[in-house]
């Protein structure tokens, strides 16, 4: 392996170790309502997405409360000896798809049926350290 990919590796090693994710899957809220919530922490601090999502009057800020918790504690397995607070996690990427619709039937006037779609979706929540940043651009 020459040195150059040697060094490439090292640094991608590094990114992966600062960054962190966790998904939802199959979450009974349709995907519009959930981008409303996730538009609302796109690029924040994690404390202050906690804070926002914990007194948002929305059904879906809690669910993503609850994610945004699973992705911090799949940080803090991936980096043991650190600290919250020291590394300045925010939230890097969320991101909201569609996902299986469930199709019912409510009866209608003169014997018709009209169609209901329960939207469902998966949302994915990415976290990254702030620190790891600093630390690249005063190695370069």
């Amino acid at each position: 392996m020459g040195k150059r990919k040697k060094n490439s590796a090292i640094k991608r090693k590094e990114v992966v170790k600062s960054t962190c994710q966790a998904a939802l899957r199959n979450c009974p809220t349709s995907p519009r309502k959930m981008r409303l919530v996730t538009q609302m922490i796109s690029g924040m601090d994690v404390k202050r997405a906690l804070d926002v999502l914990k007194f948002s009057s929305q059904e879906a800020s809690r669910r993503m409360e609850k994610l945004l918790l699973s992705a911090i504690a799949n940080w803090q397995s991936k980096n043991e000896g650190a600290r919250i607070e020291e590394s300045n996690l925010f939230v890097k990427l969320v991101h909201v798809d569609g996902g299986r619709s469930l199709k019912r039937l409510r009866t209608a006037p003169q014997g018709r049926g009209y169609r209901i779609r329960k939207r469902s979706n998966h949302v994915t929540l990415v976290l990254d350290s702030k620190v790891s940043e600093k630390n690249e651009t005063t190695s370069k």
